[in-house]
């Protein structure tokens, strides 16, 4: 089994938000901000190939399918779809892949699905020979989304999901697509039912998929949230019980926003303030 890093479309977003109740002067020491107070935000997908026998995607990503009106509006720098890009150079197609696990289906992680905008042309998605494993309460959320999210879906994706007839939904720690290769489990701090993954390497250890649970570096202290949260304190709580349970278990965390680490291990100090040992800012091909 051996897992690349994908990078997708980057993003710019409003550090104020990103950071919730932390204030600017101890967040921008963490992560530089712009002139209009963004910061630079990665889309990152993790791929596994070899997973018992499939090429599976973790996320896809932003894309390029925003109009470029909307582009500008939501801090997508590249018009190009970066990830395809990103998956040639791993030296694979989108055609090759056998499963899309979808966290959620917020548009910087799900966008990346479709194909990228030309004037005229309605969306269409891209990974036809794939299933598409979506959480049930995450696709309730998506089908209904509430008015404080509701900006965060895309409209077409949904009907294009469920007219494909790939589009599995998950509601148990395993999948019948991936059976129990990856084991599932759920946090609603951030949006109802985000699905949080973990590859089981077989040894000792794995990789979790930790999506916007934990965005980066800067958010695995625990009183760090994002204002896009629904419940910070819920999320506080569930990642105090997500790393306890990675840190005992020797479990690395993959980071999707992170601009400069995709890969760390966790580690807890004296006064039991996590933070992260062995940063990777890529996978190229690396064996678990």
């Amino acid at each position: 089994m051996k897992l690349w890093s994908i990078l997708g479309n980057s993003q710019k977003l409003d550090g104020g938000a990103m950071f919730g109740n932390v204030p600017k002067g101890m967040w921008s020491q963490w992560v530089a901000p712009d002139e209009q107070n963004r910061i630079g935000l990665a889309c990152r997908a993790l791929l596994v190939d070899d997973l018992d026998g499939k090429t599976v995607l973790f996320e896809t990503g932003i894309g390029a399918f925003f109009e470029p009106k909307l582009r500008e509006r939501y801090g997508v720098v590249e018009s190009q779809h970066v990830l395809l890009d990103s998956l040639r150079a791993a030296g694979f197609g989108h055609e090759d892949i056998d499963a899309v696990v979808l966290s959620h289906l917020h548009f910087d992680h799900a966008g990346g699905l479709l194909a990228a905008w030309e004037e005229g042309k309605a969306p269409a998605l891209l990974f036809p020979n794939a299933k598409y494993l979506v959480g049930r309460e995450c696709w309730g959320r998506a089908t209904h989304p509430h008015p404080r999210d509701r900006a965060s879906f895309i409209p077409e994706l949904q009907p294009l999901l469920q007219t494909s007839g790939r589009l599995e939904i998950v509601e148990n720690e395993h999948s019948s697509t991936l059976g129990k290769s990856v084991r599932f489990s759920y946090s609603d701090g951030h949006t109802p039912g985000l699905m949080l993954a973990e590859i089981d390497s077989g040894n000792a250890g794995g990789v979790a998929f930790c999506a916007d649970l934990i965005p980066g570096r800067p958010w695995v202290h625990l009183p760090v949230t994002m204002g896009y949260d629904r419940a910070p304190e819920l999320l506080i709580d569930e990642k105090r019980a997500f790393l306890e349970d990675k840190l005992a278990r020797g479990v690395r965390l993959f980071f999707t926003h992170d601009t400069g680490c995709a890969l760390a291990g966790v580690v807890r100090d004296a006064r039991g303030k996590f933070g992260t040992i062995d940063e990777l800012a890529e996978l190229a091909g690396v064996t678990i």
